[in-house]
């Protein structure tokens, strides 16, 4: 169980005067650094937290209400802008690196009265599902200090499980939410594409990076994206919010909700121990009265190999910004502006960076845009066709997170494709920018904790909150 009370309940005592948001982020400094073996955290913001908690309570003193989220703590993944700590994205690249403005989700966040009060490991700028990516440090897992706990949101959902705050803020472009919330036993909400914006938040692949909130709880998921979510006019891909509070989640009545089990993810590669909790999730869903039904995706075999050539495209165009020139590393010894922008970016990339910067140049190249690239979009268009169609049949799609559960720190580094694999469940959603949630379900055979995935529609998070909220009350 948590050591932090509802994030709801923080803030109401906040607003009364019954607690102090002073407190609340000593208590959060505390604990971050009581567990630094873990390498959760890349920075903490002590001087900035503790002086908007002090403005906050005197604010309450004088009789203010001052938000939904008043002397909360929560903690950014460091590829968030944020002031008062270096945003590095994890990457030796940008270290050094002072925002001159903070990323919007950051800003409502704390226009609610929240308090930003560490920035988290990742994978270099969000490259990889295990954390080990990370230029700085390997973050462990909080079950098992042996295991990783995904990415490239690990350093959130670890911070989380910890108890360092009530809620850490993740990205999720190809599952990096939902796996490290599956390997920790957090909750972790990959909302619809474009619902929450991304300016302030460093750029991997445009057309799938999604801001999404980590928490213990479901109504926690909630209130953040209530707090968060919407248009912005920074970020043009943004789209309109549900009229209704995202708080507001209705008790379903299961016995007239369909969901549907996506056969290819239940197949003969999921871990039996993870077959058989996701197995035992659907069959309390069926005993609740919802109608379960099989359906098949043909193209999601596909997704994976798909992902990993419509996303190092825009990888290679997107971090062809950082080339020595106007901020972050530049090489000293360089010479001429062709040796700057070698040697810079030589050694200030690391390995998976490199790799899919190069992947990415290839797949655009003369000769093979049509080849790989086209092909890729065009399987996308195919499999945004197939989702639609399974949600015309049912509600909800049901499944795995991924096909294992958190594997051993290094077991995986010198194979590349073995890591992409992680990611076979989740990349076909966010190529089709639909929500989906990790739920905690239970734990394999080593006390590893299993997630399941719960997808829905386009712009329906609301309804898909609901029904997580029904499967952790279920699992209650």
């Amino acid at each position: 169980m948590s050591g932090w009370m509802p994030i709801a309940d923080i803030a109401k005592q906040v607003n009364a005067g019954e607690l102090k948001a002073a407190e609340m982020v000593e208590r959060a400094l505390k604990v971050i650094n009581n567990n630094k073996k873990y390498n959760a955290v890349i920075a903490t913001m002590p001087d900035r937290a503790n002086l908007r908690a002090k403005e906050l309570d005197e604010r309450i003193a004088n009789g203010e209400y001052t938000g939904l989220l008043s002397g909360v703590p929560f903690i950014a993944k460091d590829n968030f802008l944020t002031f008062g700590s270096e945003t590095t994205a994890a990457s030796n690249i940008l270290r050094g690196f002072n925002a001159p403005y903070q990323a919007t989700a950051i800003e409502r966040l704390e226009a609610e009265g929240a308090i930003c009060v560490a920035k988290a490991n990742l994978d270099a700028f969000a490259h990889g599902g295990s954390t080990e990516n990370s230029d700085f440090m390997v973050t462990k897992n909080p079950h098992n200090e042996s295991r990783v706990p995904g990415g490239s949101s690990g350093g959130s959902a670890t911070a989380v499980m910890l108890d360092m705050a009530p809620f850490a803020l993740g990205t999720d472009t190809g599952g990096s939410i939902r796996l490290p919330a599956s390997f920790t036993g957090a909750v972790g909400l990959k909302p619809t594409y474009g619902l929450v914006s991304r300016s302030g938040v460093v750029a991997m692949a445009s057309s799938t990076d999604v801001i999404g909130p980590i928490a213990r709880t479901v109504e926690d998921i909630a209130l953040v994206l209530e707090v968060m979510s919407g248009q912005d006019e920074l970020d043009s891909t943004t789209i309109d919010r549900d009229p209704e509070p995202y708080t507001s989640l209705d008790r379903i009545s299961l016995n007239k909700v369909k969901v549907g089990v996506i056969k290819e993810h239940m197949g003969d590669g999921v871990d039996a121990d993870v077959r058989a909790r996701i197995q035992a999730t659907i069959e309390l869903l069926k005993n609740s009265g919802a109608d379960i039904r099989e359906l098949t995706l043909p193209s999601l075999d596909l997704a994976l190999a798909a992902y990993y050539i419509v996303v190092p495209a825009e990888i290679s165009s997107n971090l062809s910004r950082y080339d020595g020139q106007r901020y972050g590393f530049s090489h000293r010894d360089a010479t001429s502006l062709e040796e700057s922008y070698n040697w810079s970016r030589s050694e200030g990339f690391g390995r998976e960076a490199k790799r899919r910067i190069m992947i990415g140049t290839y797949v655009l190249s003369s000769g093979y845009y049509d080849a790989y690239y086209k092909k890729a979009q065009q399987l996308r268009t195919k499999l945004i066709d197939e989702f639609n169609q399974a949600f015309k049949a049912v509600d909800f799609l049901v499944g795995p997170v991924a096909p294992m559960t958190a594997f051993k720190i290094g077991e995986n580094t010198k194979d590349p494709l073995k890591m992409y694999l992680a990611d076979v469940m989740t990349v076909g959603v966010s190529l089709a920018g639909l929500p989906a949630i990790s739920v905690p379900v239970g734990v394999d055979g080593d006390s590893m904790p299993v997630g399941v995935q719960l997808i829905g529609q386009q712009k329906n998070d609301r309804k898909l909150l609901s029904l997580a909220k029904e499967i952790q009350g279920l699992m209650s």
